[in-house]
């Protein structure tokens, strides 16, 4: 049988794994990278998967992969796409994956960044979007003092968005990030220099699923 996301989400050690991530990060002081944003680019990378043509079992692989991409946090931020195929491979192996499944899923995790690494999977383009997406005041922590906030150009960035939607037009072949910017925290400059590495990586993943990559900003075409 093909393994499925339900399977995944029930492993009581991929999820201890995924909650240690988000208290490791926690104080670390960045934004968010427990379940809400797992879940969300799982999500995300399932309907953006939908939408371009994938058949239901990489679909599914493109949810597991969205939910396991940041497993390896509570190990080191450092590396930590490679920390997370190690980690998932005996679990994974435990679920009865097939290699075929493995092989695919360990892409996802090592690729979702870019530090050295280059897509060549479409299930992994397709996550590599829907992380990228997730950039909203939600994943800032409702406690986070005004100096931190300040002081951490993430946390600003993301506090300043108030609305964030991944669209995929397949007519005109364009996937597009549409953003909500309160400029009052931010400017929309202050937001190309923390993520126009991001950005071009995007640009990298809808390519090499066959379209564009677009980013409107507060209605504003600005790729």
């Amino acid at each position: 049988m093909p393994l499925t996301l339900a399977q995944v989400k029930k492993d009581p050690y991929l999820y201890q794994f995924i909650e240690a991530s988000e208290r490791y990060i926690s104080k670390l002081g960045f934004t968010e990278h427990g379940f809400r944003h797992v879940n969300l680019v799982s999500d995300i990378a399932r309907n953006v998967a939908e939408r371009v043509g994938f058949s239901k079992h990489k679909q599914e692989l493109a949810a597991i992969g969205g939910y396991l991409h940041d497993i390896g946090n509570f190990i080191g931020r450092t590396q930590h796409e490679y920390w997370g195929v190690f980690i998932a491979y005996p679990r994974l192996i435990e679920l009865s994956a097939t290699p075929k499944e493995i092989e695919v899923i360990s892409n996802v995790i090592s690729s979702h960044e870019k530090r050295g690494s280059k897509i060549f999977s479409k299930v992994a383009a397709v996550v590599v979007l829907a992380d990228k997406s997730d950039v909203h005041r939600s994943r800032v922590e409702e406690d986070i003092n005004i100096v931190e906030l300040t002081e951490d150009i993430h946390n600003r960035v993301n506090y300043a968005v108030t609305d964030s939607f991944l669209e995929v037009n397949i007519r005109r072949e364009r996937i597009t990030l549409k953003l909500k910017i309160d400029t009052n925290a931010i400017s929309v400059m202050e937001y190309f220099e923390i993520f126009t590495e991001r950005m071009v990586y995007c640009r990298e993943a809808a390519k090499f699923l066959g379209y564009r990559f677009g980013l409107v900003i507060n209605k504003t075409r600005l790729l």
